[in-house]
């Protein structure tokens, strides 16, 4: 080895350095934004695993996903308590648990890296570019499917503003992902490893910084009209006062105000469940503003709750009027926080936890298209622009995305601007206008590159306006969505298990 990193790594300082670089890794992501650290943090990991016995790398998998979750989701905290009424004790247990079982994510990516394949467990090489990535990326790639999904923190979304952000919009976030922890294993082996044969490493290296900047410069979709003027209503409004019934009527006076002011606008946009009732029990309300919209021109999209009089059930929806009038419900929710899993079981929680609104139902409808603007405009609702896949439904009819988001319940921690720059991504991968539309920020104009256009500032009342230009064309990613890196990590693995099989019978062979 050129650089002797074994007295780092070994015992308990490789422990500690496990830990310190899982929240270095955090600093990669928004607000901090600074993308070389993750490439750092992940060098750091690979450190303490390439020499180490699965059930050391496990446990400094299990030690960097604390430093990772513990840091980047400690809003967690601020959710349950500041907002949630949950003593303070509780609310740190609560949170700690939620750390402790995320960071089994890359505890067992580490686990696999050393134990897969004991065939090459001597050759260095392979383990560095071949397991290691795939691994990584494949555990990132679960942790987005199971138990509906929470892939916040995937590194690929760190390196949004980096060049290898050409990938989005050919393979996605996970293809990004494995982009950068594949260039982390490639300079590790050219730096640490004792390899007379690096030149192909070198050239890898190369390659896969030069690509993505090519593809960022390619444009993936084509004008669909005029470019048109959208105002993002960001009423301010305090979680903790949201749903006080005393507040109603002030709290819709502020929206209708605000509106009033920006009717010039061809659609005017109000955040997630902005209005704190069911639409039924503020009907003339709601009618009165849609009349306003229509009369001087404009379109009003709004999120409101839906009660469901024949089935007993309510939906978190955005509403279209003003012009054709249309509805979007909510399909993936928040466990916990809008619905209760195993209610049988955990349905006093929900009571004690006193979280409004935490019984809604997933909606049933296929589309999320609803026509505005004389556009049709792809749809989410909060969370659900974490999920790639989900968004890429309503392409390639969708000429604009519009995210409605209720971030207030994160106050001024690091959520609103990591969903932001979640929302980013996605912009990127479809090459479409995103909107985001927030309760107290971060609001802002996303353009087809995923550059930020506009945005407001947080935690004021404000209004952002911005022009919007729909666009029309299909991406790679929204031909093909992960299915291209899921299905490719999955076959990666087979031939590792393939390969590993060959070479045992070989060194049977040599040994007899």
């Amino acid at each position: 080895m050129k650089f002797n990193l074994t007295v780092i790594a070994a015992g308990w300082r490789g422990d500690a350095l496990a830990l310190v670089a899982g929240a270095l890794l955090v600093l990669a992501f928004a607000p901090v934004g600074f993308d070389p650290l993750a490439l750092v943090a992940l060098f750091a990991l690979v450190a303490v695993w390439v020499d180490a016995t699965p059930k050391r790398a496990l446990w400094r998998g299990w030690l960097f996903g604390l430093g990772m979750f513990g840091l980047g989701v400690s809003w967690v905290y601020v959710s349950m308590n500041r907002f949630g009424g949950v003593p303070p004790m509780l609310a740190s247990a609560l949170t700690a648990a939620f750390v402790m079982a995320l960071a089994l994510f890359p505890a067992v990516a580490g686990y696999l890296t050393t134990r897969l394949f004991p065939a090459w467990r001597t050759v260095v090489a392979f383990r560095l570019l071949f397991v290691f990535p795939m691994i990584w990326t494949l555990v990132e790639w679960i942790r987005g499917q199971l138990f509906t999904g929470f892939p916040w923190l995937n590194v690929g979304y760190s390196q949004i503003d980096s060049p290898i952000s050409g990938l989005a919009p050919v393979i996605g976030v996970y293809g990004i992902g494995y982009a950068a922890v594949m260039s982390v294993a490639l300079a590790y082996y050219l730096l640490v490893v004792n390899d007379a044969k690096k030149k192909p490493a070198g050239i890898a290296l190369v390659l896969i910084w030069l690509v993505p900047m090519g593809l960022g410069r390619v444009d993936w979709s084509d004008v669909a009209g005029d470019p048109f003027e959208v105002s993002l209503i960001q009423g301010n409004i305090p979680q903790d006062e949201k749903w006080l019934v005393e507040n109603r009527v002030r709290i819709m006076e502020r929206y209708a105000n605000l509106s009033r002011e920006h009717w010039k606008s061809r659609l005017v946009v109000w955040p997630e469940t902005a209005v704190p009732a069911f639409y039924h029990q503020v009907r003339p309300f709601m009618q009165l503003m849609a009349q306003e919209a229509r009369v001087n021109g404009s379109e009003l999209l709004v999120g409101i709750p839906v009660y469901n009089e024949s089935e007993k059930n309510y939906f978190n929806s955005m509403l279209a009027m003003g012009g054709i009038d249309g509805s979007y419900e909510k399909k993936h929710l928040v466990p916990f926080g809008e619905y209760m899993p195993l209610p049988s079981i955990l349905g006093p929680l929900v009571t004690f936890l006193n979280i409004p609104m935490s019984q809604f139902s997933s909606g049933n409808g296929e589309s999320q298209l609803l026509e505005v603007a004389g556009q049709l405009v792809g749809i989410s609702i909060c969370f659900e622009d974490a999920f790639g896949e989900e968004i890429i439904n309503s392409m390639p009819d969708a000429t604009l995305l519009i995210n409605a988001s209720n971030d207030a319940w994160f106050g001024d921690s690091m959520a609103p601007h990591q969903h932001l720059e979640i929302a980013r991504m996605r912009a990127l991968e479809t090459a479409r206008y995103m909107l985001r539309s927030t309760n107290t920020g971060v609001s802002a104009f996303i353009d087809e590159k995923g550059r930020i256009k506009s945005e407001s500032p947080q935690l004021v009342e404000h209004v952002l306006t911005d022009k919007v230009q729909p666009l029309t064309g299909m991406t790679p990613y929204v031909v093909f969505g992960n299915l291209p890196v899921s299905a490719g990590l999955l076959a990666m693995l087979g031939v590792g298990f393939w390969l590993n099989r060959r070479r045992r019978k070989a060194l049977a062979a040599n040994a007899a």
